[in-house]
């Protein structure tokens, strides 16, 4: 039976860890619809405090600064997932990280009250760093509470839930709801609810039962946690998992990230890890989610038809993230990473031909939403969720929080120079300025085919034990090839 050990309870625990990805969601796509108002606040209190008007340029420069230290907030989240993971364990992380959610959101939320940008900046700044926790903890948690074979479309929920916050950004962000110069500060201050959410509902939850046992040694609370999660006594199969992936990972205690970098051992993995995430972030996605009402607007559409044409962007990852839910355990990760980048590859090409010959054929407006809309399509299935999940599969518990650290702050580093880029890139590239990633999605597509290994339905012990034959393989041909030498 395909979804056997989904309990009720497990559902329970899974809602309220995705809380803190649906957060993530929510504050990359908020900020977007209101940026009028928002640079008119800017021009406001600058003309409050100093009674003279701000210059364009100074304006532009606070503005970008508001979005993209969400990110730098991100990176430094990201970077102390780990060891907060190791020091209060995966659930109190969580739960101490919802302060910063609280704090993040009243100060965005009173910035306006306040007259006050700086605050705005700061909020802003405080919520990326609660993201970049959840983006390395939520993943952490769940692929440690799910059983084996649940574990791939359970892990997509982690996607599922970026997609539900950005849509409702979208959806909450046009004018005549909350993008208007007077409900903005609410829009923004919404982000106290995830938090506050989790802060009453994960209490209920156990902690990770692989942490319990293997990083606390706390095998009669971890048999509890199991037995809570499985909703059956019989939890003997998961606790011999652990304790067999425990026995593999004794050469391997807590790794920092230096040493988990410096790892012969793990080299390939990490390398596979890092690769992954820099396949969803560089392969145009982030264009099409931050910029895709100018993009419209590029294509030939009216202002009002590309902001209606966004939301069909943020609906279209929804219904194909939970189409792609229970594809992940049959299809495999490796195949749906595959046919989502090779996906994304042609109509990436499609995008850049519909915006080069849109000036001769009117009909290539709707070639190019379509185009885009499939191109979300394609991520939604593959490089949307399979990333974050993999690196949690790719490492035993020893360095699993120093390996998802990296891959965070990996992510978000690239998701910083993507928001950044992108907009010199149009003014360099204009027309064919999807062509860079179409290059790298095929990079992408030829690393997955040679390297990447499939996960689906392997224990944390099996997937290393493909890298370490890899290792071992290595080390073999070095000393064959010694003597010779």
């Amino acid at each position: 039976m395909a979804y056997s050990g989904l309990t009720c309870f497990l559902c329970y625990a899974i809602f309220a860890a995705v809380l803190g990805m649906f957060q993530f969601g929510y504050n990359t796509g908020v900020i977007n619809a209101p940026q009028s108002v928002i640079e008119n606040f800017i021009g406001d209190c600058w003309k409050e405090r100093y009674n003279n008007n701000i210059e364009g340029s100074k304006q532009d420069l606070i503005w970008s600064i508001a979005v993209s230290i969400f990110a730098i907030g991100g990176m430094i989240g990201g970077f102390c997932g780990g060891i907060v993971g190791n020091r209060f364990g995966r659930k109190k992380g969580l739960l101490l990280n919802n302060l910063l959610g609280v704090g993040g959101a009243c100060l965005m939320g009173f910035s306006q009250m306040l007259y006050s940008f700086e605050m705005l900046i700061l909020g802003r700044l405080v919520i990326g760093i609660n993201c970049g926790l959840n983006t390395s903890l939520v993943p952490m948690y769940i692929s440690e509470i799910a059983p084996l074979n649940l574990r791939g479309g359970l892990g997509t929920v982690n996607q599922l839930a970026v997609t539900v916050g950005l849509l409702l950004s979208q959806v909450l962000g046009i004018e005549q709801l909350l993008g208007n110069s007077n409900a903005w500060p609410l829009l923004l201050g919404l982000a106290i609810v995830p938090a506050v959410m989790q802060m009453v509902l994960l209490p209920v939850c156990p902690e990770s039962p692989r942490y319990l046992l293997m990083s606390r040694q706390l095998e009669d609370e971890a048999r509890r946690a199991l037995r809570r999660l499985r909703a059956s006594s019989h939890v003997e199969e998961d606790i011999e998992e652990m304790r067999a992936e425990e026995a593999a990972s004794q050469t391997e205690a807590h790794m920092s990230m230096l040493q988990l970098v410096r790892s012969s051992a793990l080299r390939m993995p990490l390398t596979i890890g890092i690769v992954m995430q820099l396949s969803q972030q560089l392969s145009g996605i982030n264009a099409v989610l931050y910029y895709s009402t100018s993009l419209f607007t590029a294509a030939g559409l009216e202002e009002w038809q590309s902001k209606y044409a966004t939301l069909g962007v943020g609906s279209v990852m929804v219904i194909m993230t939970l189409v792609s839910i229970p594809l992940m355990d049959r299809a495999g990760r490796r195949t749906l990473h595959l046919y989502g980048l090779g996906g994304m590859f042609v109509f990436s090409l499609f995008i850049t031909i519909s915006l080069l010959i849109k000036e001769m054929m009117s009909w290539m407006t709707f070639i190019s939403v379509i185009s885009t809309l499939c191109f979300v399509i394609f991520f939604s299935v593959g490089p949307g969720s399979i990333p974050w999940m993999i690196t949690a599969e790719l490492f035993s518990q020893g360095p699993r929080p120093a390996a998802m650290s990296i891959a965070v702050l990996v992510n978000w580093l690239s998701n910083f120079l993507v928001g950044i880029g992108f907009p010199k890139m149009q003014e360099a590239f204009e027309n064919y300025t999807f062509l860079p990633f179409s290059v790298l999605l095929a990079c992408f597509w030829v690393f997955t085919y040679y390297k990447v290994p499939e996960t689906k339905n392997k224990t944390f012990e099996e997937i290393s034990a493909i890298f370490q034959r890899g290792v071992d393989r290595e080390e073999k041909r070095d000393t064959e090839v010694g003597p010779d030498a």
